[in-house]
């Protein structure tokens, strides 16, 4: 509840906030129960605060008080019971929040104004697989690890990889990215269709029924649209998402250099020399030993890079020589290329605890993790100002990132019972934000806007631009009850 209210949440949210909130009508509870049945309805206060916030710092978690917990949870079990369940909020005027998987780390489940959350994970299925189209649809239960195993023997992968093993119409809702965009791209591209539940609960097809072609240029691009949309605009309930053939050939190799900026040059460099890297991922110094200690692995605390080549085997050999040659003119040293399954997933497995490395860096204490996105060539500058910025802020924040997409991470480690703590993590972030903004980026390049990071947003569009969202929001929803109080 500190950073809460250091962030001035409280303020923001207060035009309905848990003292104002409305509450719902009478016998609203047994009408939810009538379309999903008693056993998928549920208004136990430990049930309402685990759906009530996410993984960011947005909300204190339970048990503390917050306006975070909606006011009963529900399961659908099918497209169907989404809309009738989405109609009857519409008529009563009550807010809705979609939940998938919970790993959001800009509060974007956070039901700020109360109301029903509609927890979509009992809808899992896969279906529609097509291995000549390379597609598969999916429901929003099914996770990135769930249909990867699906795929299993098919030949086929599904790459959008955020670390978490998030929910896929999550992710979608998100924008999500991760590890292997440089190669394979964000969600969007990756999305070929979205069955979506609007707020009065009628049913869209994005692409219309059963579409799935890889190109489109038919009228507005409605599944870009709600590709980010971040559940303001309606329920994602099955996306069809493009697949991708497994590579027949992989190599993993970690490289150290002098200095911050040797990596982030390197990495640079190996873009503009047109190595087809899968996955390029930067660790910091304080990054590096922590993902030492916390995983075992005995890594050089100074600046890292892992590189990930996809391809043919006799592709492989070519790719690996020019990289090292990058590296080494960049000062870097330590290459060893692993290309066995297990020895990559040891160094991956390390990569992806890096949030847990990092609150191992001060025990008790509490997390804050925010992105931003930069054009490769500043990347460089933007690191280094950024890094000497912590320093100069007395803060622990390592600092990890897919910069083959110029997109970096602080992981901000802090006693969130020190107000004087707190107001440096919320000055920091903002200069961050807008440092990143000063070189022509964005403010967020995965997580999302959310509660976090709306002032930024203002800045990043613009009046126009913003104006323009609303009447966007408006045409959609137009009493506000999706998602109320994010991104806008």
């Amino acid at each position: 509840m500190a950073l809460r209210r250091v962030l001035g949440l409280g303020a923001a949210l207060g035009r309905r906030g848990c003292c104002s909130k409305r509450p719902l009508p009478p016998d609203f509870v047994e009408a939810l129960r009538a379309v999903v049945g008693d056993p998928n309805v549920s208004t136990a206060m430990a049930v309402r605060e685990q759906h009530g916030h996410d993984e960011s710092m947005h909300t204190g978690a339970a048990p503390s008080p917050s306006c975070a917990p909606p006011d009963a949870v529900v399961w659908p079990q099918a497209v169907g019971q989404v809309q009738e369940l989405a109609a009857l909020c519409y008529r009563c005027r009550v807010p809705m929040v979609p939940f998938g998987t919970g790993t959001g780390l800009e509060g974007g489940v956070n039901a700020v104004q109360g109301g029903v959350c509609f927890d979509l994970s009992r809808m899992d299925a896969i279906t529609e697989l097509s291995l000549e189209d390379f597609s598969v649809a999916v429901e929003p239960g099914v996770t990135r690890k769930a249909l990867n195993g699906h795929l299993r023997g098919t030949g086929l992968w599904f790459p959008v990889d955020p670390g978490a093993d998030a929910s896929l119409c999550g992710m979608a809702a998100t924008g999500a990215s991760g590890t292997n965009a440089v190669r394979y791209g964000t969600m969007r591209p990756n999305v070929l269709n979205l069955r979506v539940v609007l707020p009065d609960g009628r049913l869209l097809h994005t692409a219309g029924p059963g579409r799935q072609a890889r190109k489109r240029a038919a009228g507005y691009d409605l599944t870009s649209l709600f590709v980010g949309s971040e559940g303001t605009l309606g329920f994602l309930t099955q996306a069809t998402l493009r697949l991708h053939p497994l590579p027949e050939a992989t190599a993993v190799t970690m490289a150290t250099f002098p200095s911050v900026r040797a990596a982030v040059a390197c990495t640079v460099q190996v873009l503009q020399a047109a190595v087809p890297v899968a996955r390029i991922e930067f660790l910091d110094e304080v990054m590096a030993g922590a993902c030492s200690r916390f995983s075992g692995l005995e890594l050089p605390e100074a600046a890292t890079l892992l590189l990930e080549l996809h391809g043919s085997r006799h592709g492989l050999a070519e790719q690996r020589q020019q990289a090292e040659e990058i590296v080494r003119l960049n000062g870097g040293s330590g290459l060893a290329w692993a290309e066995e399954p297990e020895e990559r997933g040891r160094l991956w497995a390390m990569r992806h605890s890096a949030w847990y490395a990092a609150l191992a860096l001060r025990p008790g204490c509490q997390g804050y993790s925010t992105d931003v996105c930069v054009p490769i060539s500043r990347l460089p500058d933007v690191v280094v100002e950024t890094k000497r910025d912590l320093q100069d802020s007395g803060l622990t924040g390592p600092m990890v990132g897919h910069v083959g997409d110029g997109n970096f991470h602080c992981l901000l480690i802090f006693d969130c019972q020190d107000p004087a703590e707190s107001r440096r993590v919320h000055a920091f972030t903002q200069r961050l934000g807008r440092r990143a903004l000063a070189a022509g980026g964005t403010c967020t390049g995965e997580h999302g806007v959310g509660l976090g990071k709306r002032a930024l947003l203002l800045e990043e569009l613009g009046q126009e631009g913003m104006d323009t969202l609303r009447r966007i929001k408006a045409a959609l929803d137009p009493h506000n009850l999706m998602n109320p109080g994010k991104v806008l």
